[in-house]
């Protein structure tokens, strides 16, 4: 443990101004406050705010955060307040620590509204000031170093598992990659002992039997670079075991199988340097194709910078090599950390970063704990594409990411307006994955929603987390107006007129917040009809006589303007197009299912509300499906197929479901305006003599 005067040395040594004696009171205040208690491994507790703070002056951070980094822990484990730190010590360091103990309180149990408002507290912290995240990450980083003196092995699993999942992805996205390599590998002995010690003891083995192959490989680097005048550190080093294993579990090899586990870093002196010294590499050893990255030329979104590429040394050996200058090496250890330096001057990382941004716009959307946890750990995840718009601006997305993920990293509302997208100038599929380098053009449309069919394939949580947000909100609507019709419906049938007098009454009777929501609840079929009407009038339900009297439905709620699949459903049985005469079930809770009247399925529905529905003039078409038997010759399918193009009807799903000698059978779902536009479809098809048999299911 770091005593007071060597803390204290170790700041001054790279900042002689430093203020000494607010470290000194910060280090005597933590002792005090911890006084007695213990760690796990028997420790006094004060010892780790103390390591802590120690790996921030490893970090030559400022001294508001060393001291930030001494009191982290005094007001969740203490009886000390924020107050009292703020008086102290000053309203920064007070915002700090209160920032670095919301993250401190995020329990594994994602189902936890209190962690997802922790979560959301500590993100709104980290955007006003990062060092609030790299306090933590230290905080983190100690914890794990000394997770093997818990005894419980659940409780050890799950700060693994949480430190694997939420920060070791914090790390790696502010560049921090010491850490996010220290946490991985010992989140990974934890969470899988024996691929650990398995991985570990093939490295000893190696090391014992290379006869110094890494340092050969290295001189023999030195010695190349050197013939053509450049100095350079050259260090190499077996990767470690987290990152072996999940090699081989992406390629599916296994560790005999893998012919890159040595990794080697050459620094130089300047980017011109960089490049030529890549150039000598080339032209000396082969080149592996597909594995050289430029993050010189196009930066990592957490601002590291390298050269990537792989070679073939001597007969066999894969090598990976890293080509960096020394500014870029000590952002590659440090990351933003690196640019918090007492020594920049004054000059400060911008707090609000594009991904920061991102995360704060999902704590808008998110509608629980594990919908607000499962998009920022999407937001984290650490493998990246580059993309560019056709001006030239450069969005990083992670692997898999499509056009729609590309277009809500550009903007949110052209995210929701997309129809449609060039890639390097051809016109492909919105679900089409991206390339390292495309060029992406968005196409938009005024008129154009998200899609809940996208959720299916979009990978950022910025993305995700907008397009459900526009669905809730679309369905709140449209489940708010098909109450509103189902209670004006209801209301109708009462003896006396309904005004706003008593439907404010009925609202607070019910105990509703406001109108919206009771109209969501008719909608939802939350609130039954003799519930309503008692609200509306009081007695009603109890006077069995002036109930009976009440008249049942007696005209048909229409379902005009309405989205199927939003405030509805079309039941797949039937499939209900336009003209059908309809009935709605309603289900508590859910949204209403819409049959045709002589369906077969609704049977089932005994234990639902049954409302007569119907689609008014102007409705929108619907999918059909009808069964089709073609004679089994050529060009009977094709026939078909024309039918339904000079009808102007769009294949949705076609599909062959039997098949013997003389006749095929067919499935097809077809967009259709209306009952007729069907009908005219189906005995145009029994006109052919292509088709022997076709019927509507």
């Amino acid at each position: 443990m770091l005593r007071q005067y060597e803390l204290v040395e170790r700041v001054k040594d790279y900042d002689p101004d430093a203020d000494e004696a607010l470290i000194n009171r910060a280090y005597v205040f933590s002792v005090q406050k911890h006084g007695s208690q213990k760690r796990a491994s028997g420790d006094p507790y004060f010892s780790h705010p103390i390591e802590v703070a120690g790996l921030m002056t490893d970090l030559k951070m400022d001294v508001e955060t060393i001291i930030t980094a001494l009191l982290h822990d005094t007001v969740e484990d203490t009886l000390t307040t924020i107050e009292e730190i703020e008086r102290m010590f000053g309203p920064k360091v007070a915002q700090m620590v209160d920032g670095v103990t919301k993250l401190s309180k995020i329990e594994a149990q994602t189902e936890s509204e209190r962690a997802a408002e922790n979560l959301r507290k500590f993100l709104l912290a980290m955007s006003n000031d990062l060092r609030v995240l790299l306090v933590k990450l230290a905080d983190r980083l100690h914890n794990m170093r000394t997770l093997h003196f818990i005894s419980n092995p659940v409780k050890r699993k799950r700060i693994a598992r949480e430190t694997m999942d939420i920060f070791a992805p914090l790390a790696e996205r502010v560049g921090m990659y010491e850490y996010m390599r220290e946490m991985q590998m010992l989140a990974f002995r934890e969470l899988e002992p024996e691929a650990y010690a398995t991985i570990v003891g093939r490295l000893d083995q190696i090391k014992a039997s290379d006869e110094n192959q890494v340092d050969s490989i290295a001189d023999s680097l030195k010695s190349e670079l050197a013939t053509h005048g450049l100095e350079a550190e050259i260090s190499g080093r077996e990767k470690h075991p987290y990152s072996i294993w999940r090699k081989m579990a992406e390629r599916h090899v296994s560790f005999e199988q893998m012919t890159d586990i040595i990794a080697f870093r050459v620094i130089v002196d300047s980017i011109e340097d960089c490049y030529a010294a890549l150039g000598h590499i080339h032209r000396k050893w082969k080149m592996i194709p597909g594995r050289f990255k430029d993050y010189i030329s196009t930066p990592k979104r957490n601002g590291y910078r390298s050269l990537h590429t792989a070679i073939i040394h001597g007969r066999s050996m894969r090598v990976e090599i890293q080509i960096r200058t020394h500014e870029m090496h000590r952002q590659s250890e440090f990351g933003l950390a690196a640019h918090w330096a007492y020594k920049q001057g004054g000059t400060r990382p911008d707090g609000q970063a594009g991904w920061i941004r991102d995360l704060i716009e999902i704590l808008d959307t998110a509608q629980d704990a594990d919908e607000l946890l499962e998009h920022t750990r999407m937001a984290m995840y650490q493998d990246r594409i580059f993309a560019f718009t056709p001006k030239g601006a450069l969005h990083q997305l992670p692997k898999g990411a499509t056009a729609v993920d590309f277009a809500y990293a550009v903007h949110t509302n052209l995210g929701n307006k997309a129809v449609g997208v060039l890639i390097n100038g051809r016109n492909v599929p919105l679900r089409t994955p991206l390339a390292n380098g495309d060029i992406v053009e968005i196409l938009k449309s005024e008129g154009q929603e998200p899609q809940t069919s996208w959720l299916a394939f979009v990978t950022t949580g910025k993305a995700r987390a907008a397009i459900r947000r526009y669905v809730r909100d679309k369905e709140r609507e449209e489940t708010a107006a098909m109450g509103r019709v189902i209670f004006d419906e209801i209301a109708g049938r009462l003896p006396v007129k309904i005004g706003k007098k008593a439907l404010k009454q009925a609202i607070e009777r019910l105990d509703i917040a406001d109108e919206t929501d009771l109209m969501i609840a008719i909608g939802k079929n939350q609130i039954t009809d003799v519930a309503l009407m008692d609200a509306l009038v009081p007695g009603s339900s109890t006077d069995q006589a002036a109930l009976r009297e009440f008249p049942r439905q007696d005209r048909a709620i229409s379902i005009r303007g309405l989205t199927p699949g939003v405030a509805f459903q079309l039941a797949d049985c039937c499939h209900p197009v336009p003209g059908d005469r309809i009935v709605g079930l309603r289900r508590q809770g859910e949204n209403i299912e819409v049959h045709t009247i002589d369906c077969l399925n609704l049977v089932s529905g005994v234990d639902a509300d049954w409302i007569d529905l119907s689609w008014d003039g102007d409705s929108e078409g619907a999918t059909a499906r009808i069964r089709a038997i073609l004679y089994n010759r050529p060009g009977t399918l094709a026939d078909m197929a024309g039918i339904f193009s000079h009808h102007k009807a769009n294949i949705v799903n076609l599909k062959l479901t039997n098949r013997d000698q003389p006749f095929h059978t067919y499935e097809s779902d077809l967009e259709v305006h209306d009952v007729a536009h069907l009908m005219q479809i189906i005995m145009a098809l029994r006109a052919s003599e292509s088709v022997a048999r076709v019927e509507r299911i």
